[in-house]
């Protein structure tokens, strides 16, 4: 059963991803990313990772979505038409084959020794202490990253007319 759901999600996860590179509408490949993140979270779960699981749906699926579609708001798209179509689009899928490919390598050749009957939970002390003190530096880079996005968005909505003013 517990296999059933992972290719379901997994199913779920890339035909959201999918959804992100193909379609042109920039809200709909939001949405596809937020579908595909929602199916990492039930990985999680399915891991017995329900603390990443969280984390998973509340940053990534709520607040990077959010702030990507604020930033999709707040910039002209109408300005940009010809920026959305790139002449270089076989190379891309090019490398993306290459890239699965050495991926499925590595999974076939690692999956013997991945293969446990038991699955362990990790206890949340142990996960507190480590985000707390390996990770904290990594967590707060990324809302900085977020944080420069955003404003950046706002920059480019207020347009050439507002930055002459002073």
């Amino acid at each position: 059963m517990t296999l059933v759901v992972f290719y379901l999600l997994a199913a779920v996860t890339l035909l959201g991803a999918m959804g992100v590179v193909v379609t042109r509408n920039v809200v709909y490949a939001a949405l596809a990313l937020l579908l595909s993140l929602m199916g990492v979270a039930g990985i999680y779960l399915l891991l017995f990772a329900e603390f990443l699981a969280l984390v998973q749906v509340l940053i990534y699926g709520g607040a990077i979505t959010v702030v990507i579609l604020f930033a999709i708001m707040l910039t002209r798209l109408r300005e940009y038409k010809g920026v959305m179509e790139n002449p270089q689009w076989p190379l891309g899928l090019l490398a993306a084959t290459a890239l699965f490919l050495v991926l499925v390598a590595a999974f076939l050749v690692d999956s013997p020794r991945m293969n446990v009957e038991e699955r362990l939970a990790v206890p949340f002390l142990l996960l507190g202490g480590s985000l707390f003190s390996q990770w904290a530096i990594a967590f707060e880079v990324a809302s900085l990253v977020l944080l420069v996005a955003l404003i950046g968005a706002i920059i480019v909505a207020r347009g050439e007319d507002s930055r002459e003013r002073p």
